[in-house]
């Protein structure tokens, strides 16, 4: 039974740029945000990202996802151990496929990585699988972050509505009003994935470069944006669907080929270009204008990416260092948060997050022993 009262929560995410592990705690009851702990972060290596990106959209069964898992298991095992102080953890797991529409089958989502296996060796609470709850009653099972993002506002003393953007592989959104009086309240949150961000620039310069990222968008900084195609790209069917929505990494896998006959710094540029625009696009469906975007993720280190997305939103721009916040280990504190909220029975989603039809609180909880 989880302690009344503010808890020491560590969260954990590896996400779909697949760069490594993050690690964060906070001191959190589930609801309010009392104080941000200390963060860890465990690369994965070359061969290890290998590892990932062959078994990407693939689903429990198929070859190499178990050796995926084994390795996402012992990957946060290494980086969990070093907070002996955690009372309880909340573990993500590497997405490899998602599907809440059933276009491939049944609706599901698959997060590699066992939760249970990581509660013994930790000797700890684990909450996890965060997701299928949400995909099983009908919900698009992410983004899963925007009640954390409600209570990062509150912590920060913002009055007015805001938009939290992460630019991770994926992009995603929350707009959020802080003077609503929780996040579950009707116009509180609104949020959705906006559409591809570091992952077509990352697989472009991993597969032309062998490089992980294109370091502070320096080849897109140097490059043209090929208006053409960021007109073609915001084409796509996923632009015309109302949100909630969300989106499975490899979705918008065919915008590399719209790159093929462009130089390596053009591609870079014309796909930085598509990244802003997605959520310059994703903007026009927020109740009311944004005081102020606030983004995290490694997209924010991008400032070819960030000069974009000041150029096409027609508000301030900022990381979140800007109020007080860790841009690179949100999401992981936002699991630190949510396992608090799961562990308590309290709604990790709900309508106008993930299109649910009811408020939800999934996940499991795996105890040693």
């Amino acid at each position: 039974m989880l302690k009344t009262g503010p808890v020491r929560a560590l969260g954990a995410m590896s996400g779909t740029s697949l760069d490594g592990v993050d690690a964060a705690l906070v001191l959190t009851d589930g609801v309010r945000i009392f104080d941000f702990g200390r963060h860890g972060y465990r690369p994965y290596s070359e061969p290890e990202r290998a590892t990932l990106r062959a078994v990407l959209g693939c689903w429990p069964g198929a070859p190499g996802v178990e050796a995926a898992a084994e390795l996402v298991e012992t990957a946060h095992a290494e980086v969990l151990s070093d907070f002996p102080e955690a009372e309880l953890v909340g573990f993500h797991g590497q997405t490899l496929a998602h599907d809440p529409q059933g276009l491939q089958g049944p609706r599901r989502t698959h997060q590699a990585g066992n939760g249970a296996v990581l509660a013994e060796v930790l000797e700890r609470p684990v909450v996890w699988d965060f997701r299928t709850m949400d995909v099983d009653l009908g919900g698009q099972g992410a983004p899963l972050v925007p009640f954390f993002h409600f209570a990062c506002a509150i912590w920060a003393g913002l009055e007015a509505p805001v938009a939290f953007v992460n630019l991770g592989g994926v992009g995603n959104v929350t707009w959020v009003d802080p003077r609503a009086p929780g996040p579950e309240a009707p116009g509180a949150v609104l949020a959705f994935d906006t559409g591809p961000a570091n992952a077509p620039i990352n697989d472009l310069l991993a597969a032309r470069r062998g490089l992980a990222c294109d370091e502070g968008g320096e080849l897109a900084l140097s490059g043209q944006v090929e208006d053409a195609l960021v007109t073609r790209f915001l084409a796509h069917p996923y632009f015309l669907k109302i949100p909630p929505k969300s989106l499975d990494r490899n979705d918008f896998r065919e915008i590399l080929k719209f790159v093929d006959d462009l130089s390596d710094a053009d591609a870079a540029a014309t796909l930085t270009a598509c990244a802003a625009a997605a959520v310059a696009r994703g903007a026009e469906h927020f109740p009311a204008p944004p005081a102020a975007v606030y983004v995290s993720g490694g997209g924010r280190l991008n400032a070819a990416l960030m000069v974009e997305l000041s150029r096409r939103m027609g508000c301030p721009v900022v990381p979140v260092e800007d109020i007080g916040l860790n841009g690179d280990m949100l999401e992981a504190q936002a699991f630190a948060y949510l396992a608090v909220r799961v562990a308590r029975g309290l709604p990790t989603t709900g309508p106008s997050t993930t299109g649910v039809a009811a408020l939800v609180g999934g996940g499991k909880v795996s105890r040693p022993g």
